[in-house]
């Protein structure tokens, strides 16, 4: 039985999502059973490898109900598999599990989509920013993100070059 059916099996009451597009499988998860749906993936399914988080947000798409999607990039070393599983979170509090204790490499990973999205991972152990400075307060791959900036380089301290 092929992991797709085993979890269907083990989760009916979910709603998996699944789809496939050039040798790319890919499943949608309800947010509430992401932790052990991952879990499962990797302690039952052999997906021993998380090799990349990132996030969509969706404002303003016509057919989207939600806000941003999380996709995590898991791979079966074993086999070379790859599985994409998404999640959705909403707006005013985009939260989501932390899966630092599945992968370490959650850990910048997690990071970098609070960084660039304000998605919280609850149970991080390091939640602090990544790439932009502590001054910086919003998240600029939000697509409400001025292009402009909102004036935030005014907050920034001063770095002067010193002659030697």
């Amino acid at each position: 039985m092929s992991y797709q059916a085993q979890l269907e099996s083990q989760f009916p009451d979910a709603g998996l999502q699944w789809s496939d597009f050039r040798d790319n499988h890919r499943v949608v998860v309800p947010a509430a059973r992401l932790a052990e749906i991952l879990t499962t993936l990797k302690q039952t399914h052999g997906f021993d490898q998380l090799a990349e988080i990132t996030a969509v947000d969706y404002l303003e798409y016509e057919d989207s109900t939600d806000r941003f999607g999380v996709v995590y990039v898991l791979v079966n070393c074993s086999t070379g598999e790859r599985l994409i599983v998404k999640a959705f979170v909403n707006d005013p509090d985009p939260t989501l599990p932390s899966m630092y204790p599945l992968w370490k490499s959650a850990d910048w990973l997690e990071r970098e989509v609070f960084d660039m999205f304000g998605i919280h991972f609850e149970g991080h152990p390091d939640p602090r920013r990544i790439l932009m400075p502590d001054e910086f307060t919003a998240f600029p791959l939000r697509k409400d993100y001025p292009l402009k900036g909102r004036g935030e380089r005014h907050n920034f301290p001063v770095i002067t070059r010193s002659e030697s």
